[in-house]
């Protein structure tokens, strides 16, 4: 049980970040959710225009460990750049989402995006898990069927 509700947590932690994170995005690029689009040949734009689509992609858990490690340094830069000339305590220098979200895109890159995510997916297919394995049929199940037909 505890394996499940691990699994079931990773991929609800996964699923919600990107979701929130990608929501910083859309305030950056699309000037969505109260934001002011922000012009793309900048370091603001930039990091818009990871958020939205690192964050999409963390939600659909594609590419998730290189896309969470891209998204953990952005997070990183971020905090050093614009929050720690503000304080040194990330309560005092508004950086706790920066500092949160680069901890959990690091946990995501070294762990993955879980089990219900499209690069489990993806490694279940390719391992042909998905296709052309046979199917354990109960006997009273192909009994019944013959009887229908």
């Amino acid at each position: 049980m505890r394996k499940h509700t691990l699994a079931a947590t990773l991929n609800a932690l996964r699923i919600v970040t990107g979701i929130l994170f990608w929501q910083h995005g859309a305030q950056k690029v699309l000037g969505w959710f109260g934001g002011n689009a922000a012009d793309p040949l900048t370091l603001f734009g930039l990091a818009g225009i990871l958020e939205f689509f690192g964050g999409a992609l963390i939600v659909l858990g594609l590419l998730t460990r290189p896309v969470a490690f891209i998204l953990a340094g952005e997070m990183a830069v971020a905090y050093f750049r614009v929050h720690l000339p503000r304080g040194f305590w990330p309560v005092t220098n508004g950086g706790e989402l920066a500092a949160l979200y680069c901890f959990i895109f690091l946990l995501f890159a070294v762990h993955g995006g879980g089990s219900l995510s499209l690069d489990a997916w993806i490694g279940s297919w390719r391992a042909g898990s998905l296709t052309n394995q046979p199917v354990d049929v109960p006997q009273q199940v192909l009994e019944d069927i013959d009887r229908r037909v």
